[in-house]
């Protein structure tokens, strides 16, 4: 299934000439309704791999690479450029562009004295800003690093799901 085959067509004038166009209404958008975000029975988690796209996931999981969407749907994923994990060459170049020293402080961490100990408490890196003591100091490097892990691991929907979610997919689409 197509992603984009089951969208509505709207009239547009492209040009501005009078002579509008059928066209796909790439703004329609669908969500998974909320049982199933929260539903983690529905759900297998994986860890992406460095140069793993959706298409390679679905092909994986599903035997069907134009299932993608799926793959993307289910993570909440609308701007893959910047949503999906990046690779390991892709994300060495953007922290070195990003960021004039990539070992400079980003900020402070310190964990919580009671009630959830696993939570850490972030503390910006400003001189206005007492660090306590046993805060940790986390460079810039290691900030996106721990951003591009929170990225790789993903929900994917169970193969089982996949004829209901088609299904679904395609009614919301032509409603």
């Amino acid at each position: 299934m197509a992603y984009f085959s089951h969208f509505p067509k709207v009239s547009y004038d492209v040009r501005g000439d009078g002579n509008p166009q059928q066209m796909i209404n790439i703004t329609k958008r669908v969500r998974f309704r909320d049982y199933m975000k929260t539903n983690f029975v529905t759900y297998d988690f994986y860890d992406v791999k460095s140069g793993e796209t959706p298409e390679y996931i679905a092909n994986e999981f599903y035997g069907d690479p134009e299932l993608h969407w799926v793959v993307l749907l289910a993570n909440n994923i609308i701007d893959y450029y910047n949503e999906w994990p990046m690779t390991v060459p892709q994300f060495e170049t953007y922290v070195k562009s990003k960021y004039d020293n990539v070992d400079g402080i980003h900020h402070y961490e310190y964990t919580q004295e009671s009630g959830d100990t696993t939570f850490k408490i972030e503390l910006p890196n400003d001189s206005a800003t007492t660090q306590p003591a046993g805060s940790l100091p986390v460079t810039n490097y290691q900030y996106e690093e721990n951003l591009q892990e929170q990225r790789r691991r993903i929900r994917l929907i169970q193969p089982r799901f996949i004829g209901q979610i088609k299904k679904e997919f395609k009614n919301r689409m032509n409603g």
